[in-house]
C-alpha cells in the first residue's frame, strides 16, 4: 500500500463558495420579493378535532341527560289523595276551619258535587262495616 502523507498531496477544492457580500445584505427583501402574495386559507386539523371532540361530548351529556328528564316528567306532580290525607290528618295543628279559610269560591263549587248513591249500595256499605259508630258520630 503506498504511503500517504496529508500535507503532500494536493488537496481538492471543496465545491461549496460562500456568496459576495451583497448576497446576505440583501437576502431578506429577496426572500420577501419571492414569497406569495396571496396565501389560501389553511384550517388547522386541531379545530377539527376540537370540533368533533365538543359534538361527541355534547351527545354524550344528552344521552345521559335526556333519560332522566323523561322520568322525572312521567312523574305526576299532583299528590294522590290518600297522600294528602294522610298528611292532613296527622297535622295536629290543623283543623277544618284552617281548610275552609284556604279555599276559595271556585274550590267549594268544585267539591259542592251532589253524589248519588243507590240505597242497595249504602246497605251493603253498612252490613260489610263494622265500624257504624265511626259513621254515626261522622
Amino acid at each position: 500500500m503506498k504511503e500517504f502523507k496529508l500535507n503532500n498531496i494536493p488537496k481538492i477544492e471543496p465545491g461549496f463558495k460562500t456568496p459576495d457580500d451583497l448576497y446576505f445584505a440583501n437576502f431578506s427583501a429577496n426572500l420577501l420579493d419571492n414569497l406569495p402574495k396571496n396565501e389560501p386559507k389553511t384550517i388547522s386539523l386541531f379545530q377539527r378535532k376540537k370540533a368533533i371532540i365538543m359534538m361527541v361530548a355534547a351527545i354524550f351529556v344528552l344521552a345521559l341527560v335526556i333519560p332522566s328528564l323523561i322520568n322525572n316528567t312521567s312523574q305526576s306532580n299532583q299528590l294522590d289523595s290518600a297522600t294528602l290525607e294522610n298528611y292532613l290528618s296527622y297535622q295536629s295543628n290543623f283543623n277544618q276551619y284552617d281548610l275552609i279559610n284556604a279555599l276559595d269560591e271556585e274550590d267549594i263549587n268544585s267539591i259542592n258535587t251532589n253524589i248519588v248513591l243507590e240505597d242497595q249500595t249504602i246497605e251493603d256499605l253498612l252490613v260489610n262495616n263494622n265500624n257504624l259508630e265511626n259513621y254515626i258520630t261522622e
